[in-house]
C-alpha cells in the first residue's frame, strides 16, 4: 500500500508542479523575432563601353524593326530574334 501511495503523492506532484520548459512565457510569446540584418546595397557598376555599343544597336535595330513591319519589308515568318540577329551583325560589321 505504501507504494500506491508513494506513486499517488508522486504523480499529484508532477501534475501540480508548473512545466517551465514546456509552458512558453508570456514573454517569450511576444516578442518579436530578431530582424535580420540589412545586405550592403550593391554598388551599381557603370556599363562597359561593349555593353553600350550593344544597346545603341538594339535601338538601331528595333527602330528598323518597327518601320520594316509597319511598312510590310518583313519577311513572311520572320520574328524579331531572328531579325536582331541579323541587324546586330550588319551593324556589328559596319
Amino acid at each position: 500500500m505504501s507504494k500506491t501511495l508513494l506513486a499517488a503523492l508522486l504523480a499529484a506532484g508532477l501534475l501540480a508542479a508548473p512545466l517551465p520548459l514546456l509552458t512558453p512565457t508570456a514573454a517569450a510569446q511576444t516578442t518579436q523575432p530578431a530582424a535580420p540584418e540589412k545586405k550592403q546595397a550593391k554598388v551599381k557598376k557603370p556599363p562597359t563601353p561593349g555593353q553600350l555599343a550593344a544597346r545603341e544597336r538594339l535601338k538601331k535595330c528595333g527602330a528598323e524593326w518597327k518601320e520594316a513591319k509597319a511598312a510590310g519589308k518583313i519577311e513572311k515568318g520572320m520574328k524579331w530574334p531572328k531579325y536582331w540577329s541579323a541587324c546586330n551583325k550588319r551593324l556589328k560589321a559596319g
